[in-house]
């Protein structure tokens, strides 16, 4: 069975954010600082995916209307 890489990112995104989130409420200030990052790769990553699925869509729009302008 293959897995899909968007599957992988799609579960790993959440799951990074929560892992920060919860770093940050229960560790003391000086490994506070260490959980930010990751947290800001998981919201990053689920950003890029949303922009990229707008940019395929609106790309595929365009096609679909230009081959209504060519009949």
């Amino acid at each position: 069975m293959k897995i899909n890489k968007g599957f992988i990112l799609s579960c790993v995104a959440p799951f990074m954010i929560i892992m920060s989130a919860v770093g940050l409420i229960l560790k003391d200030n000086a490994k506070k600082i260490f959980y930010l990052p990751i947290g800001l790769m998981g919201i990053s990553i689920i950003l890029e995916k949303d922009v990229r699925r707008k940019l395929d869509r609106k790309n595929i729009l365009k096609k679909i209307k230009s081959y209504q302008k060519v009949k």
